[in-house]
């Protein structure tokens, strides 16, 4: 398919540094594909160690008095709105942009990648001239006649580098910048590699929405410029969404640096569907907690228990969802699915799906790739009643794959769904409060929703227990995160 007018004019192809437009120093540069033909749409320059300087230099230069920090909040709580602003004015073109380069369904770049953006900076925006410390009672005794008043400020934790994963390129970068932001943190970020596209847009935006040059960089490169980036000693703290894997390899070294970290990894959630719900809820419920934006989603929900007396039922409705959905561009109207985001996570999804045959369960429907051309991949729903240890119970897949297991009592299904490295988030189906309850007290996540799945909110806390991460984003929570709490203390 041709690439849309309005995605086309908005695709840049430099990086933004300290206000400017600039390629790498090496002259490197890797090509960005669109995962619904596979063919290349944009090349861009890889960041290199020069370039993470320059970019944290400039942060750094930025964050200085009078800088970004030294601004009132209410003027950062207006520029931020203004980026706001604008994003809501390009939607369209940044929507398009999103889904061209990612693949989401359009319906999804609106009102997630563009919409959600919107929404979370303005909330964030209305933070910055709310941030607060507090005022305590001391007993220090010396010396004599001596009386005290002591306070906490919350002041900016400084340069954050934010690395963020190719699920949702434009929102996760705006969960973390607009908090940095709003507490008066200056930003280095550096999008995924398969997506880059809407983070270069963005911060052309915020340049034309009157943010100072060095407040928001934005590098483009591979996993090389973003351990550059966790390096750097000019950073302050680092925030990082993607894998476990990749996200140890951050926290070790941050740990030797003693450099602040957050964690948003990997999950493997868990569905619970008590026997007093309906089918068509379970089966409803149980599909858009996996299959929602292609199964690439931290929280899918692709385990799968269920009440053994509507077992047989719930997975055969199930299989026939995957079966009857229709695969394509996320531009066409018909489409219900789209594709992975590359042909190598494609091919890892599909050896993923593959073993679940290979280790004795039934392959009820998809597994396979879908036709044509792109990064496609059927809906897969396997049948594991026997509850066999199989590796897709264990590991994140991170696509549209499902595997499901009966059960017969609540405390051993609750048992069964933390049996995991991962604890990000969970969800329990069920019309009787008491039994929602046990389960919302059992389950080891950072997010146990009841009767829907997948859902966040700016106002409320998202993280992850165990493997799943450290520290949350959103509210309260995400102005903690990007500030250090300083005490003072003033004898008279």
């Amino acid at each position: 398919m041709d690439i849309p007018e309005l995605a086309k004019r908005a695709i840049r192809e430099r990086m933004l540094v300290d206000g400017q437009w600039r390629d790498a120093q090496s002259g490197a540069s890797f090509a960005v594909y669109n995962p619904a033909t596979g063919l290349e749409i944009a090349r861009l320059p890889c960041a290199g160690e020069p370039e993470v300087d320059a970019a944290v230099q400039a942060a750094r230069a930025a964050l200085r008095q009078p800088g970004w920090a030294g601004m009132t909040p209410y003027a950062r709580e207006r520029l931020i709105c203004r980026l706001a602003d604008l994003i809501e004015a390009n939607a369209d073109e940044l929507a398009q942009l999103e889904t061209l380069n990612q693949g989401k369904l359009l319906q999804w770049s609106q009102a997630i990648e563009v919409g959600g953006s919107v929404q979370w900076l303005r909330y964030m925006a209305g933070w910055a001239t709310k941030i607060e410390g507090s005022t305590f009672d001391v007993s220090l005794p010396m010396p004599p006649g001596t009386r005290y008043r002591t306070s906490t400020h919350r002041v900016p934790v400084g340069v954050v580098g934010a690395i963020v994963p190719w699920n949702f390129p434009l929102a996760m970068a705006i969960w973390k910048i607009a908090p940095a932001l709003a507490c008066g943190c200056t930003v280095v970020l550096k999008p995924a590699e398969e997506t880059p596209l809407t983070a270069l847009r963005l911060a052309e935006l915020a340049l034309e929405a009157g943010f100072p040059p060095g407040v928001l960089n934005v590098l483009t490169g591979d996993g090389s410029t973003g351990a550059a980036l966790v390096r750097h000693p000019g950073v302050d703290k680092i925030t990082f969404t993607g894998s476990t894997e990749v996200g140890r390899l951050i926290g070790a070294q941050c740990g030797r640096d003693i450099r602040r970290v957050a964690l948003e990894l990997g999950g493997k959630s868990p569905v619970v569907v008590l026997d007093d719900v309906d089918v068509e809820t379970a089966v409803q419920g149980a599909a858009g907690a996996i299959f929602f934006n292609h199964g690439q989603v931290c929280t899918a929900g692709s385990r799968l228990y269920i009440a053994r007396s509507k077992y047989d039922r719930v997975v055969a409705d199930l299989a026939s969802v995957a079966n009857a959905t229709v695969l394509g561009s996320g531009f066409d109207g018909q489409a219900q699915m789209g594709p992975m985001v590359s042909a190598g996570h494609r091919d890892r999804v599909m050896q993923l799906a593959a073993s679940g045959a290979a280790e004795g369960a039934e392959l009820l429907a998809g597994g396979v790739r879908g036709d044509g051309p792109g990064y496609f991949v059927r809906p897969t729903v396997i049948a594991n009643p026997d509850n066999k240890p199989l590796t897709l119970v264990r590991e994140e897949v991170f696509g549209p794959v499902l595997v499901a297991m009966p059960f017969d009592d609540l405390d051993q299904v609750l048992k069964d769904a933390n049996d995991s490295v991962y604890g990000l988030g969970a969800s329990v189906w069920t019309n009787r409060m008491d039994q929602a309850q046990r389960a919302i007290d059992a389950l080891e996540a950072g997010t146990v929703w009841v009767n829907t799945h997948n859902l966040v909110d700016p106002n409320m806390p998202f993280g992850g227990f165990k493997a799943s991460g450290l520290g949350r984003e959103h509210g309260r929570s995400a102005i903690d995160a990007y500030t250090e709490l300083k005490s003072v203390c003033i004898a008279y």
